[in-house]
């Protein structure tokens, strides 16, 4: 079977790469020329766990290509998948151009059928506006060739995006024809071996699962830090509250794990094109708002605890440890730590910082605005407070003498409540977590 993924950003190329490593032969489409060719050399351009070592295999083995020209693959594909970006414009709504040339380059040149399925987080409506695209093009060449369009959102987690898609908890599709379906059907079997989890639904709802479930998600933490934060003044333990409601069977332990707030490529995005969907139906959603408002006032508690211990920052150092918005990740987009960062820089503090993957994206970022320090010891140096910001495996069990000894001030704020506080207060430290009693 032979298909196509445009784009290869952070979805497209595990989407390609694990379609190939299941013997599909795919061939990866994108504009960026340079990226282009440093796949075909094997340098892949982003940090996922076990992404790159499969690229090499399945470009050995002659299943996974590299292409800028879509044009040149259209005849001897079967499915296209497209996976552009769909950045947020200045509204916070989906921006479709992309999504929408694509169309209209397959419009413009498919001879036999295609089945055009949608990768990418688009709002609801957008497979809808990409088959009209195609029509209008097939129109404009006077041409009768059979197409269908189709929706099939990812649910990968950054970090474990490779084991996420080669195991997935299910894979859900829109599709409008029986054609559609049995390709997607094929496509998708070899991943459903062992349980069958392949869901079939009209277009509309598969593009508003992927969503309504990010936003369920993103909800589920918003309310974990407002509980937490809640504790902290009622004088309540949130670990001990998290546990007691996540052991009801109706709620569950998951995503209950308060913290500095979320950030990356999904959560933030698409909380806000939802409630952009919402307003242009004049459906206000409420506790969406509520979501997005509890998450940027988060990630900047442990600023607002630090300022509680140290009132003048100007001229203090304050470590970080970690950058990326979640461990095993270099992704840096809406992260906590450049909330912290510019606040603590503007409050005339030098930062130190150290992350096992991000700190190159970190540069690329924000410059030289910060240290970067070799490893997690050199970040402490003389600091008169360390802020834990991602919870990297790396960070779980330091030399707690070693960091003391380093540093100026023994302030540690947890922001991800991975220290145990009487281990720390036993070390010498003054520790704060999120949501716990001091």
């Amino acid at each position: 079977m032979n298909i196509a993924i445009v784009g290869t950003g952070y979805v497209g190329l595990v989407t390609g790469t694990c379609f190939s490593e299941m013997g599909v032969h795919v061939t990866c489409v994108d504009v960026d020329a340079q990226k282009i060719e440093n796949l075909k050399k094997g340098i892949v351009p982003i940090y996922e766990p076990g992404l790159e070592v499969m690229v090499h295999r399945n470009r050995a083995a002659g299943r996974l290509d590299f292409t800028t020209d879509l044009v040149s693959v259209l005849d001897n594909v079967e499915v296209v998948f497209s996976a552009v970006g769909t950045p947020p414009g200045d509204d916070g709504s989906a921006d479709l151009q992309y999504v929408l040339e694509v169309a209209r380059t397959i419009g413009r040149h498919i001879n036999n059928y295609t089945l055009i399925v949608t990768k990418s987080t688009v709002p609801v409506g957008t497979a809808q506006l990409v088959k009209q695209t195609v029509k209008e093009e097939l129109d404009k060449r006077g041409a009768d060739v059979p197409f269908d369009v189709a929706s099939n959102p990812e649910f990968l987690k950054e970090g474990n995006a490779v084991s996420d898609f080669m195991k997935p908890d299910r894979v859900v599709v829109g599709t409008e024809s029986e054609q559609a379906r049995k390709l997607m059907e094929r496509l998708y079997k070899p991943f459903m071996m062992n349980n069958y989890r392949l869901i079939f639904t009209d277009i509309p709802s598969a593009e508003m699962i992927k969503y309504a479930a990010n936003s369920m998600l993103a909800t589920r933490i918003s309310f974990m830090n407002d509980i937490a934060n809640l504790c902290e003044l009622v004088g309540a333990n949130v670990n001990m509250v998290r546990k007691g409601i996540g052991a009801d069977s109706r709620i569950g332990s998951k995503f209950l794990y308060p913290g500095c707030g979320y950030g990356g490529s999904c959560f933030p995005k698409d909380v806000k094109a939802l409630i952009k969907t919402a307003e242009k139906y004049h459906y206000p959603m409420r506790v969406l708002k509520a979501v997005e408002e509890v998450n940027e006032v988060q990630k900047s508690v442990l600023f607002r605890k630090l300022q509680k211990y140290i009132p003048n920052l100007a001229g203090k150092t304050i470590a970080l440890w970690g950058l990326a918005f979640k461990p095993d990740t270099d992704d840096m987009r809406e992260a906590t730590a450049l909330v912290l960062i510019d606040l603590l820089t503007q409050a005339g503090a030098r930062v130190r910082v150290f992350d096992p993957v991000a700190m190159p994206e970190c540069r690329r970022c924000i410059g030289d605005k910060v240290t970067y320090a070799q490893d997690m010891y050199d970040a402490v140096l003389d600091a008169d407070a360390l802020l834990l910001v991602t919870e990297w495996r790396t960070f779980r069990l330091p030399n707690w003498a070693a960091v003391k000894k380093l540093m100026n001030n023994p302030l540690l704020l947890d922001g991800r409540n991975i220290y145990d506080p009487c281990e720390l207060k036993d070390a010498g430290f003054v520790y704060e977590g999120i949501g716990k009693v001091r």
